[in-house]
């Protein structure tokens, strides 16, 4: 499905309808930043951004876009309230194993390099996930690693690279004294690793992918888009993957029917594209 129909569609139809004020706030944001609010599930989207524009002593939407066209900072927390920024070292740690102990011994196998992608990376802790179980299996020299968010600030603090000790707490101890250093009350994360990270601002929804990825990282994020939506970006994320490439997604995020994708289940939560 064409992905500016669904979206049109959807602003045009349900609850919208009902309310001409978050459905203008929804057409300002999308003709303005691209983002498009009708592709993530209505309620949820629209609680927390009701929640936001209340907190900010703002009583419509139409005063809260226009506050926010003029102040950086709001549009930066808006921005943070919608890609709901929650995040984690080895977040579901049994599927960090996984990787580490399967996919990607298999994936490197007889390839000299690879091409890793952490899409919706957040404020890093993903990607600086993989590039600490890559560096650990000896393949992080010869892999390029994307990471992409749409949030510049979320992007700022992964380049920053300073975290609270909670966000380590999955972190097999041994691994996080060999790459995370004490750095007053936060932790600093390897300088070398972090090199290795290219960061890049993206809006999954309507950009172009790169594509050729031996492994595509997206989870948690899924969970907030429209069926449509998600459809789409699944196709998007197939034809991104090299054939035999590999789909991670998230604990709540089970695909079904993957094969209208070209994928097919590897292990829990890993989908490989068919050769």
């Amino acid at each position: 499905m064409d992905m500016i129909r669904a979206g049109d569609e959807a602003s045009l139809t349900g609850g919208n309808a009902s309310d001409p004020d978050y459905a203008g706030f929804i057409k300002s944001i999308k003709k303005s930043t691209g983002i498009d609010l009708a592709q993530y599930k209505e309620a949820q989207m629209k609680r927390r951004l009701t929640t936001l524009r209340n907190k900010n002593g703002f009583s419509t939407f139409d005063a809260f876009y226009n506050a926010m066209m003029l102040n950086k900072t709001l549009f930066y927390e808006f921005l943070d309230k919608m890609t709901i920024n929650v995040s984690e070292f080895w977040r579901n740690p049994n599927r960090w194993e996984v990787l580490r102990d399967i996919v990607l011994p298999d994936l490197s196998a007889g390839k000299s390099r690879l091409r890793v992608w952490s899409a919706a990376c957040s404020t890093g802790e993903e990607p600086y996930t993989l590039s600490m179980i890559l560096a650990d299996l000896g393949l992080l020299q010869n892999t390029y690693l994307l990471a992409t968010d749409i949030d510049e600030g979320a992007l700022a603090k992964a380049a920053e690279g300073l975290y609270l000790e909670r966000s380590l707490k999955d972190v097999p101890s041994d691994v996080a004294k060999r790459y995370l250093t004490p750095d007053g009350a936060r932790l600093l994360f390897d300088v070398k690793l972090k090199k290795s990270v290219t960061f890049k601002k993206q809006n999954l929804l309507l950009d172009t992918f790169e594509e050729g990825f031996d492994l595509i990282v997206c989870r948690n994020v899924m969970i907030y888009f429209t069926e449509e939506a998600k459809n789409a970006l699944y196709h998007k994320f197939a034809k991104a993957l090299r054939p035999g490439g590999i789909l991670f997604v998230g604990s709540t995020e089970q695909i079904f029917s993957p094969s209208q994708y070209d994928l097919e289940p590897a292990e829990t939560f890993f989908y490989r594209k068919k050769t």
